[in-house]
């Protein structure tokens, strides 16, 4: 697999390797001993996977306390990820990130914890998929506000209306938000 740095410290990019001919494609999404090599010794106790239609735009999450690392990757369609950087410590504090993930370019990201993580989905019946570290905590998750204009977070969409939940709505800005030390 061929990982890459995204200029938030810790967060990677993961292209797998990927074995093709006429019947389809082979790869491996998580292998414990070549991630480990890569630097990258995780433990998983969570995957999760969901389905939205276009212009549904979900995050950005994260939990504190408990926060949540997550390997993500989607398996049909197509998203507009994005992360930001909570970690006060971290020299990407309040930095924003964005990565285009679909089924067709197979890539995952490792968003470690202490980010806020969400996506823009941009086809009809997107699945998402992510591997988490630590356990849902409904009672510790905070929503950043999408479009907070600190962030700068250009999303992808044109003259669309994004298709959000009541917490995500209400999502505080990186100003007034809980972040890490």
């Amino acid at each position: 697999m061929n990982v890459k740095e995204t200029g938030i410290a810790d967060c990677l990019l993961i292209e797998p390797r990927v074995f093709g001919d006429d019947r389809g494609f082979f790869m491996e999404s998580w292998n414990q001993r070549s991630f480990a090599a890569a630097g990258l010794d995780l433990e998983f106790v969570q995957d999760n996977h969901s389905m939205s239609s276009a212009g549904v735009l979900r995050g950005l999450h994260y939990q504190k306390p408990n926060p949540q690392g997550k390997l993500v990757r989607v398996t049909h369609g197509a998203v507009y990820d994005v992360v930001v950087d909570l970690r006060r410590s971290s020299p990407t504090f309040g930095k924003s990130a964005g990565f285009e993930l679909s089924g067709q370019n197979r890539s995952m990201l490792w968003v470690p914890p202490g980010l806020a993580h969400g996506f823009l989905t941009l086809e009809d019946a997107t699945h998402f998929l992510y591997k988490c570290t630590a356990f849902y905590d409904p009672a510790n998750e905070h929503s950043l506000l999408w479009d907070d204009p600190e962030l700068g977070i250009e999303w992808p969409l044109g003259d669309m209306e994004p298709v959000l939940s009541e917490k995500d709505r209400a999502g505080r800005p990186l100003a007034n938000a809980e972040t890490f030390a």
